[in-house]
């Protein structure tokens, strides 16, 4: 059409007269315009009105859904769309996006859709072809209605302040509220009412303080982690004056493990070296000889816990729970929290040291 409409119109002249019941009009290497697209079917529609047309649309320009809006709006009669895109090179137009433009956009044409059945589909398709579905997808992607930024968790508590009609309702899916560097309290809010937890304004803007700290090293902390995250804030009422300022923790094939250890106790820094059967026991004994050098005895560690909260990968947060005997026979607990599981075990390690 962009080069040769004579070509095209002998060659739709002759189909016209032939016992076919749908003509393809294909944009196969996905380089129309919207605008072109208008043009060129609404011309080829209005010459031939008796003829049923369909659209075939691909993506490469990233154009695909924009021109099947405009091919609707042309007249034509049917769309050649596919679940999550799929198709050569940038693939065709994608059917969710499809259905959601002509719904909202084009509220003229009725289409028998079922919007709900969509994300479970695409979620199949994927499934069954092994091709994922990109995270900032649209309508099917994971993070499409999951709001990062607090002001927008504030919106949805204040009668939906930024609403759109793009709803996850629609597509059987749930309004999400990431928690992270960029959280605000209301997303913790939001998260703390689907656990069914309250906080107070203190120890809110403690928790909201330690996931924005955890969201720089950690790209986005789930709503399965925040119990552990509350529970590791809010155990840390104390006067600290034991500070764990370094530590070099090595591991080697065939080597025992052994730990350099650097520990400020009341404004004193001491350092110590020492192995041991795994990196935290080489910490231990590092540990233990500096208390050992000021006539301390540390508690004895008498059970220790890791967990790591459901469905996480493996980059999740790992809450180590430690509990401790003292000289007297007493049983104490501390926690520790990070992505990384000796490290938590090590924060939790310095909390019992100030607590002692």
């Amino acid at each position: 059409m962009r080069n040769s409409k004579d070509y095209v119109f002998q060659f739709l002249d002759f189909l016209s007269t032939q016992p076919v019941k749908r003509i393809l009009l294909p944009d196969t290497l996905g380089v129309l315009t919207p605008r072109e697209t208008f043009d060129f079917l609404l011309e080829i529609i209005q010459r031939y009105p008796d003829l049923h047309i369909d659209f075939h649309g691909h993506n490469d320009y990233d154009l695909g859904v924009a021109n099947i809006m405009e091919a609707v709006k042309a007249g034509c009669h049917g769309l050649h769309l596919t679940v999550n895109g799929m198709g050569e090179r940038a693939g065709n137009a994608p059917m969710a996006s499809a259905i959601a433009v002509i719904n909202d956009f084009l509220p003229e044409v009725k289409i028998g859709v079922n919007e709900k059945a969509l994300f479970k589909v695409s979620k199949l398709v994927s499934a069954f072809t092994g091709v994922g579905i990109p995270s900032n997808k649209p309508i099917v992607g994971d993070n499409v209605f999951t709001q990062t930024a607090g002001i927008h968790a504030d919106g949805d508590n204040k009668n939906n302040l930024y609403f759109s009609d793009l709803m996850p309702e629609r597509f059987g899916r749930k309004r999400k509220y990431a928690l992270g560097k960029m959280s605000g309290k209301a997303n913790i809010q939001k998260n703390l009412q689907e656990l069914g937890l309250t906080l107070n304004d203190d120890e809110l803007k403690k928790v909201t303080a330690r996931i924005i700290e955890l969201g720089d090293k950690k790209e986005r902390v789930t709503k399965e982690d925040l119990p552990y995250i509350i529970s590791d804030v809010l155990d840390t009422d104390f006067n600290q004056k034991v500070f764990v300022k370094s530590y070099v923790l090595t591991h080697s094939k065939g080597l025992k493990p052994s730990t350099t250890l650097s520990v400020e106790i009341d404004g004193k820094t001491y350092e110590e070296h020492a192995q041991g059967d795994g990196q935290y026991d080489a910490f231990m004994n590092a540990l233990r000889k500096v208390y050992q050098s000021r006539k301390m005895e540390l508690p004895k560690l008498v059970d220790y816990a890791v967990r790591i909260p459901p469905g996480s990968n493996s980059d999740a947060l790992c809450e180590t729970v430690i509990t401790w005997e003292s000289s007297d026979g007493k049983e104490f607990i501390s926690r520790g929290l990070d992505s990384d599981q000796t490290v938590s075990a090590i924060k939790a390690t310095e909390k019992m040291l100030n607590i002692i």
